[in-house]
């Protein structure tokens, strides 16, 4: 078993659960100090602990998942856990400052929830931009079989390890959007970076547009991958400016032949970005989601 599963186990076992906030509120709460105390605050709030303040087994088996790091006399678990209703995720450690990191939080939640509202049933799902693997891990048991597909190796491999943790089916495979995504889809799924990112990380930066060129070509591959009757569902947000969203005329030019429902689902995320020059016309980032049918 992945050492990344058999902690997760070990934690699921021993009562944890944690949800993730945004990485400002996480911030604001780390800049009140203080070492960790108990398992929440290691895998959670990515505190740094005194050596023995974890049960032996879990430190054994976050030193074989590569995940220990050492900081002077302290460590510290280089990836966290969060939970989604019933099940548990691995995704990296807080500040998510790599270009490779993985992250899970409030959109993540978000997404989560858009799937439980529009989704009862599906066949053979992908999961595009996995990430952590909650959307497709998400829909497992509703599903025919599900892909889970990340351009990152870092996020085929906490999917993978995901969907052992959790006792779920699905494959994860090393993708860039459906390149490498097997067989007949019916239903597509995808919660994409939807930021203007300086530095590049994949779960930030959605490219062009202002972070809108990733989730229009994902709509625009998976409407020409999908047989008629096939489904996608996107989450993703807009950079509105001047009242209008930025991100829509893109998406409308790939709606013919299509039965859609396209709505806001959160008018203001991410307003700190709106101190960055980049973002200097735009007066708040607002959540969407489009939900398409090939006719």
């Amino acid at each position: 078993m992945d050492p990344l599963a058999s902690l997760g186990r070990a934690l699921r076992d021993l009562g944890y659960a944690f949800v993730t906030p945004t990485p400002e509120t996480h911030r604001r709460v780390l800049a009140r100090g203080a070492e960790a105390r108990d398992l929440r605050d290691v895998f959670g709030w990515s505190r740094m602990f005194a050596p023995g303040l974890l049960p032996q087994r879990l430190e054994a088996l976050l030193l074989e998942a590569g995940a220990l790091e050492r900081h002077g006399g302290l460590l510290r678990s280089a990836v966290r856990f969060s939970s989604l209703g019933p099940l548990l995720f691995a995704h990296s450690a807080y500040p998510t400052t790599e270009a490779d990191a993985v992250f899970f939080g409030p959109d993540t939640y978000r997404f989560a929830a858009l799937l439980d509202q529009r989704v009862e049933r599906a066949g053979a799902v992908a999961d595009v931009g996995c990430g952590s693997g909650a959307g497709g891990l998400l829909l497992a048991r509703r599903a025919q079989s599900v892909q889970l597909l990340d351009i990152n190796p870092r996020a085929v491999r906490f999917a993978r390890a995901n969907a052992e943790l959790n006792d779920l089916s699905a494959r994860a495979l090393e993708s860039d959007v459906l390149s490498n995504a097997q067989g007949p889809l019916d239903l597509i799924v995808a919660n994409p970076p939807y930021l203007a990112d300086d530095l590049g990380r994949a779960y930030r930066d959605g490219g062009d547009g202002l972070g809108t060129a990733l989730s229009v070509r994902i709509a625009r591959e998976s409407l020409l991958r999908l047989p008629p009757g096939g489904r996608l569902l996107l989450y993703t947000a807009t950079p509105v400016i001047d009242g209008a969203h930025l991100l829509w005329p893109a998406l409308e030019r790939l709606l013919a032949g299509t039965r859609w429902d396209y709505r806001e689902l959160d008018p203001d995320v991410f307003g700190e970005e709106l101190d960055r020059y980049t973002y200097a016309t735009v007066e708040r980032i607002a959540v969407v989601a489009l939900d398409v049918t090939r006719c």
